[in-house]
């Protein structure tokens, strides 16, 4: 594992021919794909990818076309020097940081949909946010090649429509999901805390414990969608937050559960405000 500076690169046609000739000479690549403003959840993500190939490449971009609209593209926390340091210290070979303009150096056209799943839950609230994830995603993989891609499960809507892409589409590419990274309350990390006060952070930590007091009911017996939504919403508005969304889904295929009652591996799908902060979180509620 390495332990001193990656090399960063800028350019897209230099790291896909930097990836081209390590796939050429038998080199497997792991690939990070990131927006900065790393966090434990992120390392973790990149000590694994370091662990299980040759070349770990953390991409570290922040993606115009996955944002809406009076969304925060531009006060998103951007610290390249900073992000560098910590994956290199976790193992990272190669940090690949381009500009928008090269991404896209003119208007993309062609775009990556998922027109099941991409409206559900948070695409309900975030008009084309998913095909910019899809979009980029792929392009990640075109330009880095790499043999596993690494995900982390906080993001669950995301990280299933991006298995879904790699599946439709026969893209030569492991995607492997890393467990949620919490705070010591039970918040999901993610780059967004920074954004709340300490007193919301801490009213945050709600989420999980809503979501974890609604698995415990489901297992000792209650079953019914409507009660388990219900304790979630208890727990987040007493804390002060604000719901966007409570779903049930199937974990098979992530549609909602049309029935009253869970009958098959379910999981449940959160949005909320605290602040100004739109927070996401899931549990399994069925194994």
């Amino acid at each position: 594992m390495r332990k001193d500076s990656p090399k960063i690169i800028h350019k897209v046609a230099e790291l896909q021919k930097f990836a081209l000739n390590a796939r050429a000479k038998g080199k497997s690549i792991g690939l990070v794909p990131t927006m900065g403003a790393l966090h434990d959840g992120h390392i973790s993500l990149v000590l694994r990818s370091a662990k299980d190939n040759d070349i770990c490449i953390v991409s570290i971009f922040v993606n115009p076309i996955q944002f809406g609209k009076n969304e925060d593209f531009d006060k998103y926390p951007r610290r390249l020097k900073i992000d560098a340091e910590l994956c290199g210290a976790a193992g990272a070979s190669v940090i690949f940081a381009p500009s928008a303009s090269d991404m896209y150096p003119v208007p993309i056209q062609t775009l990556v949909r998922n027109f099941e799943l991409e409206g559900l839950y948070c695409g309900a609230y975030r008009t084309g946010h998913f095909s910019g994830v899809l979009s980029v995603v792929a392009k990640l993989f075109n330009i880095s090649l790499p043999k596993i891609a690494y995900f982390g499960e906080k993001d669950y809507q995301q990280l299933f429509l991006i298995k879904k892409m790699v599946f439709d589409l026969n893209f030569p590419v492991k995607i492997v999901g890393m467990p949620t990274i919490r705070e010591k309350s039970g918040l999901a990390r993610s780059s967004r805390n920074e954004y709340m006060t300490a007193e919301e952070r801490e009213q945050a930590a709600a989420i999980y414990a809503g979501l974890k007091a609604a698995r415990q009911k489901f297992e000792n017996g209650t079953v019914s969608c409507a009660e388990l939504k219900k304790i979630v919403k208890k727990y987040i508005e007493n804390a002060g937050g604000k719901i966007q969304y409570v779903e049930i889904a199937k974990d098979s295929d992530l549609l909602s559960i049309k029935s009253a009652k869970i009958t098959e591996p379910s999981v449940i799908l959160v949005a909320c405000f605290f602040g100004k902060t739109r927070l996401i979180d899931h549990i399994i509620i069925a194994d």
